[in-house]
């Protein structure tokens, strides 16, 4: 049994919730491994297990999805990785520690050429802009889009992935400089949404048409009215709920708007399979890999200020990719 470092917290809140404290870490048990983590992402679903939206499922909780490290130790049963192997995940509770034991399933290798920093900053974003690209609706070269947070985290890599299939990108975001920002990162079109009515402006960017897809993590405030910017139809797709949750929704308003699909998916579900986790991290390694996707640090904080950068997240002055350093 070694000693370790941890940030949890035993009652649901704010960001003072937070404690980093240290924690007992046995040897890996069957099926884990032990990894010293280089670095942890930072997303909203941390948020929503912290402040109680999302159920956790004990208290005190160590919080966070994804991290990326290497291998220091390997349990038994458990032939798919060795020690110094360079690994990241994106589904796995618990990564706000400096060092951990993960079940092996959840992790995939890092590639050369990759930094450990590098892929804790894009698994779960990356993922969940793969999954809803190419699976929830299938983006090629005559689908016009809508992407909310154009300027946040998943929305810098769906804007460049969405330009290299061929889409036509049209996103929203909350000030001029993060409209600047999404521009840069393959955008055709961005809407400051405080200052414009989105509604209208796609509307006119599509010459009254609409858009195929509408995905949307913003949720209560961007509701209905992401509604109105699609074409008959076409699909709303609410991954993410940062405003908080949609409500007063009923199914009589897709038949209203014209015969809209919605759908509301989790990076989760489409990688919960495990050949579906490893053909969608490789999906990702080789954008990122052949230039089409770059993958910007955009903030870094120490893990045991983690209560900052959380308070930094909810109050929007985070843009992109924020990483916790343990």
């Amino acid at each position: 049994m070694t000693k370790t470092q941890a940030v949890s917290f035993s009652r649901t809140g704010g960001p003072e919730v937070f404690d980093y404290v240290e924690i007992d870490l046995p040897p890996p048990p069957a099926g884990e491994v032990q990894i010293r983590q280089a670095a942890v992402g930072l997303n909203f679903i941390d948020v929503y297990f912290r402040n109680g939206s999302y159920k956790v499922p004990h208290l005190p909780f160590v919080t966070g999805k994804e991290g990326a490290g290497t291998v220091t130790a390997v349990g038994p049963d458990v032939t798919d990785f060795k020690v110094g192997d360079r690994v990241a995940y994106a589904s796995a509770d618990g990564a706000y520690s400096v060092e951990r034991n993960i079940e092996a399933r959840h992790l995939v290798h890092v590639p050369g050429g990759i930094e450990l920093e590098t892929a804790a900053a894009m698994m779960l974003k990356g993922m969940t802009a793969e999954y809803l690209l190419n699976r929830t609706f299938k983006v090629g070269p005559e689908t016009v889009l809508l992407f909310h947070a154009a300027a946040g985290g998943v929305g810098l890599i769906a804007g460049q992935w969405a330009k290299a299939l061929g889409a036509t990108v049209i996103g929203t975001a909350g000030s001029e400089d993060k409209v600047a920002l999404a521009l840069e990162h393959g955008y055709d079109h961005v809407i400051n949404y405080k200052s414009e009515d989105f509604v209208g402006r796609v509307r006119d960017i599509t010459g009254g048409k609409g858009v195929d897809v509408v995905y949307d993590s913003i949720g209560r405030d961007t509701f209905p009215q992401s509604l109105d910017c699609l074409k008959p139809r076409g699909l709303f797709a609410s991954f993410g709920q940062s405003s908080g949750p949609i409500e007063n929704f009923s199914l009589s308003q897709l038949a209203q708007k014209g015969s809209l699909f919605a759908t509301r998916p989790t990076l989760f579900t489409y990688i919960a399979a495990r050949q579906e986790l490893i053909d969608s991290a490789k999906a990702l390694f080789d954008v990122v890999q052949s230039n089409k996707v770059r993958i910007n640090v955009n903030q870094t904080y120490p893990l045991r200020e983690v209560g900052r950068a959380h308070a930094d997240l909810e109050s929007r002055k985070t843009t992109g990719t924020t990483l916790l350093i343990p």
